[in-house]
């Protein structure tokens, strides 16, 4: 069986599989998985479970891979660790990298790979040992929607060749497509299930019923509704108050945008070329979508011009700046005046609140004390997260935490705002509110907005489509 958990950001779906994969333990009840009583494991004993009876793909894919490792090195590894043969590793390791289209970048080493690569290697590495239960975290929160669809049906097929059980929670409604069963979360609770064609929803306690939101609001229900009693149903209707309208955040303040120019930039990683030939310019107060698939070279792009990377031709110039023309000191000063960066890893510290992050990228910017505070406070809240602000970045979901890296990037006030996949791992309605909140800072306050992404909504806020196309591999 594959079972699809849905929900969105902060609504538990991560805590789930970390408690099924023994990560982490559940504050009451038990799980059990294969006949193993996961909560009762030792630290050894839940090790052993996870490389014998688990394959586990974390949604920070970056942590598993080994950056002096291959491709084809790190899809085997596990296999390895088990004791098998060379022979039968390479060839295992092969034919997962064959099947998610990547057998011609299994000598690449992962800073050579684009983000979505990356990611698809780490599944094709939880998979490599056939594992009875799959458990996938945001599984495609890097990829564009063709690779993301392939990548799904490959981790369904996968799973039934071998007969394992596949567990994946995601934000998109579209992985449901790969699904025996659809279960929907929200605040930590189950609010509807869905076998093959058969919806169900969750009656709690009390008689309380929990109806999927998508579901009340087609209906136009919203703060109130009606009930009648028929004979065998009971039916919900609209009581004249329809769906309530979204809460108005702050306004974000922000610099005059900086013209940032591309011309004739390439980069290439050995023999590979990551980056074709590119004349681009990206003008103030416009957001700029830079699209593509996976290994178009979105990434490398956006490194290129934060002046995090330098191209191999050609130039970028921020204002009248040319980055090249910088030392690695003076490239860093740059982005501390002008910058602002939002990784595909949001580079927060864990044991330091919401809060206390966007304080800390402020204070390298020269605010502190009271102002800092303040500033930080309201970015939060532009993002949504004023409620988690005190709370430690570790107990975030996966979705906070991006929130909170474009809040200390919106806290900043920077001039040019470079954001790689900043919505990958939120829901629809949170990518909405956060792809309104990077077009307003573009239309409205004369932001230069660069985003790269493959999430349609993302690109029909953008005021500029810029395509990437997969350059050629070997030069």
């Amino acid at each position: 069986e594959v079972c699809v958990v849905l929900g969105p950001s902060g609504s538990g779906k991560s805590t789930l599989v970390r408690i099924v994969a023994g990560f982490d333990r559940p504050s009451a009840g038990s799980v059990r998985v294969a006949g193993v009583e996961v909560s009762a494991l030792s630290a050894r004993r839940a090790a052993r479970y996870r490389s014998e009876v688990l394959g586990y793909a974390d949604q920070h894919y970056w942590r598993s891979l080994a950056e002096d490792l291959t491709a084809e090195e790190l899809v085997g590894l596990p296999l390895g660790l088990r004791g098998a043969a060379p022979a039968e590793r390479d060839r295992r390791a092969r034919r997962l990298l064959e099947r998610v289209g990547l057998l011609d970048r299994s000598d690449a080493l992962p800073r050579e790979l684009s983000g979505g690569e990356q990611q698809r290697i780490a599944l094709c590495a939880a998979l490599v040992h056939s594992p009875a239960l799959l458990v996938a975290d945001e599984p495609t929160g890097e990829l564009d929607a063709t690779t993301a669809q392939a990548v799904l049906t490959e981790l369904a097929e996968l799973a039934r060749e071998e007969g394992a059980a596949a567990l994946v929670v995601s934000h998109d409604p579209a992985s449901a497509a790969i699904a025996d069963r659809v279960v929907h979360v929200r605040d930590g609770r189950i609010g509807e299930e869905r076998l093959e064609a058969e919806d169900k929803v969750v009656i709690g306690r009390g008689g309380w019923l929990r109806v999927p939101e998508d579901t009340l609001r087609a209906a136009g229900i919203g703060d109130r509704a009606t009930v009648r009693l028929g004979e065998g149903f009971v039916e919900l209707r609209p009581s004249g108050v329809g769906p309530t309208a979204p809460d108005v955040q702050p306004s974000v303040r922000s610099a005059t945008g900086t013209t940032v120019q591309a011309r004739g930039v390439t980069r290439r990683y050995g023999n590979a070329l990551a980056l074709a030939p590119l004349d681009a310019t990206f003008e103030p107060g416009t957001m700029t979508v830079v699209t593509g698939a996976s290994g178009s070279g979105k990434s490398t792009l956006l490194a290129l011009l934060a002046g995090l990377d330098l191209p191999d031709e050609g130039e970028v110039r921020v204002g009248d700046v040319v980055l090249s023309e910088l030392d690695r000191e003076a490239r860093a000063a740059l982005r501390a005046e002008q910058i602002g960066v939002v990784g595909q890893i949001p580079g927060l510290s864990g044991r330091l609140t919401a809060v206390e992050n966007v304080e800390l990228g402020l204070a390298v910017r020269g605010v502190e004390g009271a102002d800092a505070r303040e500033r930080a406070l309201r970015a939060l809240a532009v993002v949504g997260l004023a409620e988690n602000s005190a709370r430690a970045v570790d107990r975030l979901s996966a979705g906070e935490r991006e929130r909170v890296a474009l809040a200390r990037v919106i806290a900043g006030e920077p001039s040019v705002l470079i954001a790689d996949e900043p919505t990958s791992r939120l829901d629809s309605v949170t990518t909405l509110a956060m792809g309104s909140l990077l077009a307003d800072l573009a239309r409205q306050h004369g932001t230069t907005v660069i985003c790269a992404t493959h999430d349609p909504l993302l690109v029909s806020l953008a005021g500029v489509e810029l395509p990437l196309r997969a350059a050629v591999r070997s030069v």
